[in-house]
Order: structure tokens, then C-alpha cells, then sequence
């Protein structure tokens, strides 16, 4: 509320003055030899009740609340995420069927429990590994005898960085080039793995929707982190990433913590009508 003091002329005693009547412009007239109130150019404002949004009516002359098309984070008048139902997309939509719940305690896991590490699971004679070398990376060179099986060399954009990145197989150059798990085997683990059946834990870890071939020092920063600790570098990337995230949760039947949801919406906030990779 603002209140208009009535200004006070400090003058000695002296003939009484007739009250004047106010102007038009609501000054008030006085003698001759007194300072005059000076006029204010705010008007007087009643308190104004709370509005449905919980805004209050302002008084003319200042800005007015800007309604926010997110929620507010409670007591702290901060946006939070957008909907997952006000976006578009088939990533969107699985998004908003995935359970969401705490990680489960990591007691048990093992990388032995998804079976032998790059298993020919599709019997084409390769070695998951080299499958995904071979599917990633371009002007591919194979080993003679292996029947277009062990990659030898190749380069690509790579997706985690953005860069241009030249594979070598040999000691010490392999691991330029890593097979991630796009949701990590110890995060798979702890958010429905643990009740897969040993068969299905063996294709998901040779699953090529789960696999990316991608640099690996960006791989190892990555740990088994989710949407919520990690995103690559390069933000180009990030929508494809974050379906694929969705998409393997929802083949194998995954949840989704509610930070790593939050995540997920965000970035798909950014690019609606976002597809689900095949």
C-alpha cells in the first residue's frame, strides 16, 4: 500500500487562512510566503487481492508479473522443466510411458553378468566389437582372412565430441575408439536389470540399438552415468542421444530416475517431434 502524506508547513502563528478548495490537479492552495505539498504522481492504491496464479495487481507505472508457461519450482519461484505431455515426438511419448523411481542398489553387479564381453550374438561370424566398428566408422579396412571381420582402421565424426576421429587397431591406439553402452551396464543394472534373465542381460549388452562406437577418453567421463550427471559435449548430438536413452528403457523395460527424467525432458524440449532411432 502507498500512503500520501499530507505535506506540513512549518510557519509561525499569524493570521488564520481559509480553507481552500483542491484543484483540479489535487494540489492545494496556501498563502502567499509557504512552500506549496508538492503533487505527486503516483495515485493512491488499495491493496489488491491475490490473483489465481498467486500474482498480485501492481499499481500503474511498473512492470507487471510475467506469467510463466512452466510450473514453478514451490517456494522457490524458479521454472522447472517443462511437461513431458506438452511435447511432441515418439521420444516424447515413450518418455512419458517409462516408470519413474530411485536407482536400485548396485550389490551384485558385475560385468559377468551380462554374459561373455562382445558376443557374436547374431552368429554373423564377427565379434560385436567389430560390428559396431564396422557400422560407425567409414572408409573401413579389414584384416585379409576374416572375412570383413576384425577393423583395422577407419574415421568418422564422432558423435560424443563433434571431432574428426582416426581409429588404428594396434596397442595403444584401439582405445581412441570405445563400444559404449549408451545406458551403461552398471545403470541398466540398477534400474531393472537385476530381474532380466540372464539371456536377455547377454543381448542387451550386445544389442546394436544399446552400442555407439565413440571417442574414448569422452567414454570414460562418462562412467555409467545417466542423463542427469552426463551429456556429451557436443549439443548437436544431445536429442539423438537422449531417444536413444529412451528407447533402450523402453525395449528392455528400464525406469528412469526423476532427475534423469527432468534431464530428458529438457533437452527434448528443444527439439520437438523427436524420433525414436530404428
Amino acid at each position: 500500500m502507498i500512503l500520501l502524506a499530507a505535506g506540513l508547513t512549518g510557519c509561525s502563528a499569524a493570521t488564520p487562512v481559509a480553507p481552500q478548495p483542491v484543484s483540479a490537479s489535487s494540489t492545494v492552495a496556501v498563502r502567499e510566503g509557504t512552500a506549496a505539498p508538492v503533487p505527486s504522481s503516483r495515485a493512491t492504491v488499495a491493496p489488491q487481492p491475490a490473483s489465481a496464479t498467486g500474482t498480485v495487481a501492481v499499481r500503474e507505472g511498473t512492470a507487471a508479473p510475467v506469467p510463466s508457461s512452466r510450473a514453478t519450482d514451490s517456494g522457490t519461484g524458479v521454472a522447472g522443466p517443462p511437461s513431458v505431455s506438452s511435447l511432441s515426438g515418439a521420444a516424447a511419448s515413450a518418455l512419458g510411458s517409462l516408470e519413474v523411481k530411485g536407482r536400485a542398489p548396485k550389490t551384485g553387479y558385475s560385468r559377468a553378468q551380462f554374459g561373455q564381453a562382445w558376443a557374436d550374438v547374431d552368429r554373423n561370424g564377427c565379434d560385436t566389437r567389430n560390428d559396431i566398428l564396422a557400422r560407425d566408422l567409414q572408409n573401413v579396412t579389414f584384416k585379409a582372412g576374416t572375412h570383413n571381420c576384425l577393423v583395422l582402421t577407419g574415421d568418422y565424426l564422432e558423435p560424443y565430441t563433434g571431432a574428426h576421429v582416426f581409429f588404428t587397431r594396434g596397442q595403444g591406439t584401439s582405445a581412441a575408439v570405445e563400444i559404449d553402452h549408451v545406458v551403461a551396464l552398471s545403470n541398466a543394472w540398477q534400474t531393472g536389470a537385476q530381474q532380466m534373465d540372464p539371456d536377455t542381460r547377454l543381448r542387451y549388452a550386445n544389442d546394436p540399438l544399446v552400442l555407439l562406437a565413440v571417442d574414448g577418453p569422452a567414454n570414460q567421463q562418462k562412467g555409467d552415468g545417466d542423463a542427469a550427471t552426463w551429456l556429451p559435449a557436443n549439443k548437436a548430438f544431445r536429442c539423438s542421444y537422449i531417444a536413444r536413452q529412451i528407447a533402450i528403457k523402453a525395449k528392455y523395460h528400464l525406469w528412469a530416475t526423476a532427475p534423469e527424467k527432468d534431464a530428458m525432458v529438457r533437452i527434448l524440449s528443444a527439439c520437438p517431434g523427436q524420433a525414436l532411432p530404428n
